[in-house]
């Protein structure tokens, strides 16, 4: 019997991130999963850690200075369409004892599993538009949005069949949740201005992995025209 040997065949490109991302985005492979009935928002993690380089210039990050503007805009809009409004955040309690295996990597200051509850880094930034009295607000302690939240449940009980996911990190908290939301079955959009990461290279190569695999990554006027003609 001879033993099968096969040359690698990965494909290697001298393209940065955000070039194979423009490559992508203007020449679709895949069919788009598109808007269904029912939206909901899912505003992730908004808060003074990652969303405030003055203040935490070690965790926060800033891709589209309109971000959290864009984010107000549709959200506004599905709530005068009668559509869920929902907002995360991380933090963990003093002794970080909640944050499992996760809490093992670091111990800096900067570091994820050191934004504790009604700290300074918890607090949503104050230029996000909460209605606390129609809007869905919960912590949460690992990377994805549905993962021991209630996430899961307020969807099904609003019937809705669509996410659109903001916030961040690109590379993180909105690719997991994205990961999921498609797995739970729901149409799974990604406002590209809405969403923000550390650094370029890991906000377009994942960017371009939910457009390839898991959502619709499209231009947040689509969200709105969408939301305007219901």
């Amino acid at each position: 019997m001879t033993d099968l040997v096969f040359e690698p065949t990965m494909v290697r490109e001298h393209k940065t991130a955000r070039e194979l991302y423009d490559v992508v985005k203007a020449n679709p492979a895949r069919a788009r999963f598109g808007f269904g009935e029912k939206l909901a928002i899912m505003n992730i993690d908004f808060q003074q850690a990652y969303t405030r380089p003055d203040l935490f210039p070690k965790s926060a990050y800033v891709t589209d200075p309109r971000q959290i503007e864009h984010t107000n805009r549709i959200s506004a809009l599905a709530r005068a369409k009668g559509m869920p409004v929902i907002w995360s955040r991380v933090a963990y309690k003093p002794d970080g004892g909640d944050a499992g295996v996760w809490g093992t990597r670091t111990d800096t200051p900067d570091s994820l599993q050191n934004i504790k509850y009604e700290s300074e880094r918890h607090l949503f930034d104050p230029r996000v538009e909460i209605d606390e009295a129609r809007d869905l607000v919960f912590t949460k302690r690992m990377p994805s949005a549905f993962f021991e939240t209630p996430l899961a449940s307020y969807l099904v009980w609003h019937k809705v069949d669509t996410v659109v996911i903001t916030g961040g990190s690109t590379s993180g908290c909105v690719r997991a949740t994205a990961v999921d939301s498609l797995s739970h079955g729901y149409r799974t959009i990604v406002p590209e201005q809405c969403v923000a990461d550390k650094h370029e290279s890991y906000h377009f190569a994942n960017l371009t992995d939910l457009l390839l695999k898991y959502a619709d990554v499209v231009d947040v006027g689509e969200v709105e025209a969408w939301l305007s003609a219901r």
